[in-house]
């Protein structure tokens, strides 16, 4: 830049040299031809010094670039890494480097190095590696990266991360239940409460998915079950409508959840039945249609039964879906009226 300021002075001195000459030449003019090369001068130097900056694209207000980019930093380590190859404190740093620029494959390639120097026994180096493949594309929780969690959470079996990562791992290969147990274990460790929600909303997927797998096995098992085992089923027989207030609400081709629970009570319903969504409907709703195995609802039992719309598909309840509600006793032989009529807050 300075070499370029004097080049330009020295431009401007050439242009301005040859009026400056005739004009202090010509002494017989007197002080006013000394004063109007000062005015050339002034005009012509100052004039180019202020239109300059206005007209060239040179960026004059930004700063020059920092010395230590984030980019030149990782190019010294990985320069340092050439001469040093077994520094494991420095792959660690590259990968890591590597993830905050959003290289992810020379993340996953870094990690990768530091977990062969660790002999497969550096729990940093594993989940990086595992976060580096998920968020390159180059796998997913089910695949290779998965697998690195799990490794990663056998050596270190309170890390946060590595638990959380692996209950997602699970959740993928379908181990609910493993998934569900991890998840447990994050929340008592006490984390910050917006962790905590997400924690118990992935709780609560996995509890509605199970109910769903068990309400299917139940039916099946109602299916084929031998003649004698009838006489222990107790039913709820629902007619189900839908108000017209709120039958605009209802998605297309959304499903009819209807659920049992103890009133006021909260958590996993004692049955449910999926079905499709279509009124007037009747129902049967069976204590066989419970969520785990031996339990349900007894006959002359008072329990709550709620006919939902799921909008989103999902048995957890969303804002906006249609329902409705009603208290009856199992067992009752007259077929109790349900109107979806409201929806939730």
């Amino acid at each position: 830049m300075n070499a370029f300021m004097l080049v330009a002075a020295l431009l401007a001195l050439a242009v301005i040299a040859p009026l400056l000459y005739p004009l202090l030449k010509r002494k017989d003019q007197g002080p006013g031809a000394a004063l109007l090369a000062v005015i050339v001068t002034v005009v012509i130097g100052g004039g180019a010094a202020l239109l300059y900056p206005l007209w060239s694209n040179w960026k004059w207000s930004e700063p020059a670039p920092a010395a230590d980019s984030p980019a030149a930093m990782i190019g010294r380590l990985a320069r340092r890494l050439e001469k040093q190859p077994d520094d494991l404190d420095g792959w660690l740093l590259l990968g890591k480097s590597y993830g905050v620029v959003e290289q992810f494959p020379l993340a996953a390639r870094a990690y990768q190095r530091a977990d062969a120097l660790a002999k497969g026994q550096n729990s940093e180096a594993l989940m990086g590696w595992g976060d580096a493949l998920i968020n390159g594309k180059q796998s997913d929780f089910s695949g290779r990266a998965g697998r690195l969690f799990e490794k990663a959470l056998q050596l270190e079996p309170n890390s946060v991360k590595a638990l959380f990562y692996s209950a997602i791992a699970a959740m993928e290969r379908n181990e609910l239940p493993l998934a569900r147990e991890r998840f447990e274990r994050l929340l008592q460790g006490n984390p910050p409460p917006e962790v905590q929600r997400v924690i118990a909303q992935q709780i609560r997927n996995i509890d509605a998915q199970v109910l769903l797998a068990s309400s299917g096995a139940a039916e099946k098992a109602v299916a084929t079950a031998a003649p004698g085992a009838a006489a222990a089923t107790v039913s709820v027989p629902l007619r189900i409508t839908l108000s017209g207030s709120v039958s605009a609400k209802a998605a297309a081709g959304a499903p009819l959840f209807v659920l049992a629970r103890i009133p006021g009570q909260r958590g996993p319903p004692l049955a449910a039945k999926r079905l499709e969504a279509k009124f007037p409907q009747d129902v049967e709703l069976l204590n066989t249609d419970a969520m785990i195995s031996g339990t349900g609802f007894s006959a002359g039992q008072e329990i709550e039964i709620e006919a939902r719309i799921a909008n989103g598909g999902s048995a957890i309840s969303r804002s906006g879906d249609p329902f409705g509600s009603t208290r009856v006793k199992a067992g009752a032989a007259q077929r109790t009226r349900i109107e979806i009529n409201q929806l939730k807050p």
